[in-house]
């Protein structure tokens, strides 16, 4: 799959960065909203992974922005975040994500929500929430 990853911590980007491209998957990534935005492709890509906290904003903020600047939703869209109370998974939901994954989470983790966007169809792009 096509996946853009945004996470600000160069160390943690890196070994999703190359961990995904050892899956097989094509990865582009960015380290903040600003960043996201100048780089994602034209195309719609499969998979959004953005982290919450970002340097200038928040990832529910980058897929308001991405609305705004008529980038394409992703076909399924994941976010990471160090809580994982209600308030901030109906947060995420609320913004479009179809995931809220809390960190630190295993590989396998992460595995089971590729798949996931498989079976739910990422390859058929859908429109962000109104």
């Amino acid at each position: 799959m096509r996946i853009f990853l945004v996470e600000d911590d160069p160390d943690t980007r890196l070994y999703f960065r190359l961990y995904l491209e050892e899956l097989g998957h094509s990865i582009r990534s960015a380290g903040s909203i600003a960043e996201a935005l100048e780089t994602m492709p034209d195309e719609p890509f499969d998979v959004l992974i953005a982290d919450i906290g970002l340097p200038d904003g928040t990832g529910w903020d980058l897929l308001r922005r991405m609305q705004a600047a008529a980038i394409p939703h992703p076909g399924y869209a994941v976010a990471m975040s160090g809580f994982g109370f209600t308030a901030d998974r109906e947060r995420s939901k609320a913004a479009g994500y179809d995931r809220h994954l809390v960190k630190p989470f295993d590989p396998d983790t992460l595995e089971a929500v590729l798949e996931e966007a498989v079976c739910n169809g990422s390859a058929h792009h859908r429109q962000a929430p109104e």
